[in-house]
């Protein structure tokens, strides 16, 4: 008889290892994007993904494949019998993708994931097709030629399951529904260069958020670790250890360009 392994609940690790500094005065909870919004974020602004089938004889295969995306966020791909997911997927369409956050900043392990699993399937009408063509095509310009190949089939995920990880702590699942239903950030695209841009030269501004509106008045330094249409997230440098904390803009941004905007605001506010 095989033993049972006991799993821990929680992390067993020292107490002070999972302890943050608060915030010296208070200040209310800035708003952020929900699992189904980080997911869907994700998603967006990515091409690549890992994608998960069962081969024949029950192994899980791995396999890197382009991707686009329907209105709701279903993934779509385009692959060829003559590669072993292919034809795991015409005989078992369970299956799962995962895609990670595109440009790393700071340690992998606390950037940005999502797996999706659910069952593939292809398009059930013309309209489907069309537009899951025009997302995959999108993503990988070649699949308009390939994709007439006969090997090649059109698949879409039926998505059952969504897990987010955003990093070290954040972490949680999504419906279906609200996946399907959330929409996406418009200045995902174009988050990580500004949070390069803030990093590189606006110190003093980020370090000013930080003391005057996420409550760290002892802060000695900030620095910008996210950036979403509802705000940034901040690693604050103290005296007494390194704080995380967010401060939230005073409207969310809507168009595409609007991260600048929004934390010129936030400056403003901040120094005030």
């Amino acid at each position: 008889m095989t033993q049972a392994t006991a799993f821990p609940t929680d992390h067993v690790a020292p107490a002070e290892a999972l302890r943050f500094p608060d915030p010296l005065r208070p200040v209310e909870p800035a708003r952020g994007r929900t699992a189904a919004e980080e997911a869907r974020a994700l998603v967006q602004v990515n091409t690549v993904a890992t994608l998960a089938t069962l081969s024949e004889d029950g192994t899980p295969w791995a396999s890197l494949v382009t991707y686009g995306a329907l209105a709701d966020g279903s993934p779509v791909i385009l692959v060829s019998t003559l590669a072993e997911h292919g034809r795991n997927l015409t005989r078992e369409h369970r299956g799962s993708i995962s895609v990670a956050q595109a440009e790393i900043i700071g340690d992998p392990l606390d950037s940005g994931r999502v797996t999706l699993a659910g069952v593939w399937r292809e398009a059930r009408d013309d309209e489907e097709r069309a537009a899951g063509q025009a997302a995959i095509e999108t993503a990988s310009p070649a699949a308009a030629m390939y994709g007439r190949f006969g090997d090649f089939t059109l698949w879409i995920l039926d998505v059952e399951r969504v897990r987010w990880v955003g990093g070290f702590g954040r972490m949680d699942s999504a419906t279906p529904e609200s996946y399907a239903a959330a929409a996406p950030d418009p200045v995902a695209p174009s988050a990580a260069f500004a949070i390069r841009h803030l990093n590189a030269d606006h110190a003093d501004a980020l370090l000013d958020i930080a003391r005057a509106l996420a409550g760290y008045t002892d802060a000695t330094a900030a620095t910008c670790s996210r950036a979403d249409r509802y705000g940034i997230d901040l690693t604050v440098a103290t005296p007494r250890g390194t704080a995380y904390t967010r401060a939230g803009f005073a409207q969310a941004c809507t168009t595409p360009d609007g991260l600048r905007a929004a934390t010129v605001e936030l400056t403003k506010r901040a120094r005030a």
